[in-house]
């Protein structure tokens, strides 16, 4: 059998550049970038109130005036307004662009205004305050975001202050997800006593449309003719075949035949692990990589999460997630010499530690317990015991 490490390196041995595309930047929430954004001005564009008040010339402060004559008032994107004489000021609004005869904003609540006069009621004016200066965040040309990172909200508001309609992003592979088996119904269908419905394709839909990844979906009968039919049309028309179920040993699991005959060369099959130790991986010689994970619901839905998540954000790009570590806050044992994904659920304690409760189910059939969980702690296979404290590495789900 393949360890977890050697699976995992396998895996990313694999990766490919699925070239780029350019989306509107108002639906590129979760893509990658592809290119730099720049500021197509300085920013903020010109000298910015910050707070509602008067705008003043600070050295008429140092004269001794605290008095001043509201000659207008301005709101946010009118055209600047100029004071003509020391005790002059402009009422203004935050947002509003300053005119260069004014360096100096003093809040409405340091002042008194009465029949047009607004008087200073604080004993203390800095020069240039209430002020947001133009280029102080960035100038003209300068990266206001770097390009091989997720777009975040943060980045499209970003790229709507530069006018950046269109985003250049990398594109997504194309991936179909094969679920098989004449035991399995559709959601609507009502099962008979020996059948069960379709969840796997529905959970791996799920989790690819939270990283932006609208998989389609195949469910295959068990037919042999059929079954390799469809997988050859998919290798020929998708970039990432991901399997829920149908490559055991068993009479009617038709798929790792159908693989071999469409020339899809096995990479691994069987890894060291629970749930998934079934998991079966491959690559046909056009580049198509063949994930086949076990067909219980939780070993698909570790595998998902453990292998083809790291491998979707290598092949984009991102740099390696640094590791999330949690302590078991009870003891555990685990017998088989395999490496173990507990289903855990995450809370802090009072001190401000990561800790990890075991949630067990009733093994990798079990989904219903994926409900009261929110993720798999990664338990060593050289051990059976497990202490309360020990720190082990956690997937978030």
């Amino acid at each position: 059998m393949t360890t977890v490490e050697e699976a995992e390196k396998i895996i990313l041995a694999q990766l490919k550049d699925y070239g780029t595309e350019a989306v509107p930047f108002e639906l590129s929430l979760g893509r990658v970038l592809a290119e730099d954004i720049k500021a197509d001005r300085d920013l903020p564009p010109f000298n910015r109130v910050t707070m509602d008040g008067i705008a003043i010339a600070y050295k008429v402060i140092e004269q001794g005036i605290t008095t001043f004559k509201i000659k207008a008032t301005q709101a946010a994107g009118d055209e600047p307004v100029s004071i003509d004489t020391a005790d002059e000021c402009i009422e203004i609004m935050t947002g509003a662009a300053l005119s260069p005869t004014i360096d100096t904003i003093i809040r409405y609540e340091d002042l008194e205004i009465i029949n047009g006069e607004a008087k200073l009621i604080v004993p203390e004016i800095k020069k240039g305050q209430n002020i947001h200066l133009k280029g102080k965040d960035k100038t003209k040309g300068d990266i206001v975001a770097a390009k091989d990172q997720l777009v975040t909200l943060a980045i499209i508001s970003l790229a709507a202050s530069v006018g950046k309609a269109q985003l250049l992003v990398k594109k997504l592979p194309r991936v179909m997800i094969i679920s098989s088996g004449d035991e399995l119904v559709d959601v609507a269908d009502i099962p008979t006593d020996y059948q069960i419905r379709r969840s796997n394709n529905y959970t791996i839909k799920a989790v690819l449309t939270q990283h932006s990844l609208n998989a389609d979906m195949l469910h295959i009968p068990d037919d042999v003719e059929v079954t390799r039919q469809q997988i050859q049309s998919c290798l020929q028309n998708y970039d990432v075949i991901l399997l829920s179920g149908g490559i055991s040993m068993g009479k009617f699991d038709y798929i790792p035949q159908a693989l071999e005959d469409s020339q899809v060369q096995k990479l691994f099959h069987k890894v060291e692990q629970r749930p998934g130790k079934p998991f079966w991986f491959g690559r046909h010689n056009n580049g198509v990589l063949v994930f086949a994970f076990p067909g219980n619901p939780v070993a698909t839905f570790m595998c998902l999460h453990r292998y083809f998540l790291l491998w979707l954000n290598a092949t984009l790009g991102l740099p390696p997630k640094q590791p999330v570590y949690a302590m078991l806050d009870k003891d555990f044992t685990f017998m088989p010499q395999l490496k173990y994904f507990l289903q855990v659920k995450l809370n802090f304690n009072e001190k401000g530690s990561l800790m990890a409760t075991p949630i067990e189910g009733n093994g990798s059939g079990d989904f219903a317990n994926l409900a009261d969980t929110d993720a798999f702690i990664e338990l060593p296979a050289e051990r059976n015991e497990f202490k309360q404290g020990e720190a082990h590495k956690v997937i978030q789900f």
